[in-house]
């Protein structure tokens, strides 16, 4: 059996979604390089991310379950859809590691003079339209505001 890779990921979490979500679909997925990854996140850009891999027969039918996903927009907890603050977009990164604050600067200073993978990222949403990194919490604020 011939197996496709339909999506690589940063995260199991992700990668484990979307299979659990093939699955309910009665489409036969596998995960791999899930482990080394989760060990050492290090090691994430020298095996190519968490892949999610399908049979060659469901490829089709999986790669139109995953742009269904990916056009899902994103809700915040009171299920009101998050938009960007800047361009009101619906288009952005998901948990986008930043380090633009100051606790990300010492962070990322430290990693570089110990050679370790830094201790400290802020996740944050980003848009992909405009760049603009905003917090998990702050589009729910503002949408009870307007």
């Amino acid at each position: 059996m011939e197996l496709i890779t339909i999506k690589v990921f940063d995260t199991a979490i992700e990668a484990h979604i979307l299979k659990n979500r093939l699955d309910g679909e009665n489409i036969a997925s596998y995960i791999f390089d899930e482990n080394i990854v989760t060990l050492n996140p290090m090691l994430n850009f020298a095996v190519g991310g968490i892949k999610v891999k399908v049979p060659k027969q469901d490829y089709s039918k999986a790669k139109n379950i995953l742009l269904e996903l990916d056009q899902t927009p994103y809700t915040d907890n009171e299920d009101n859809i998050i938009k960007c603050p800047n361009c009101e977009s619906q288009s952005f990164y998901s948990d986008f590691k930043s380090m633009k604050d100051p606790k990300g600067f010492f962070a990322m200073i430290a990693a570089f003079a110990l050679t370790a993978f830094p201790i400290y990222a802020k996740s944050v949403y980003k848009c992909k339209e405009c760049g603009t990194e905003f917090e998990k919490n702050s589009n729910a604020e503002q949408q009870g505001t307007s």
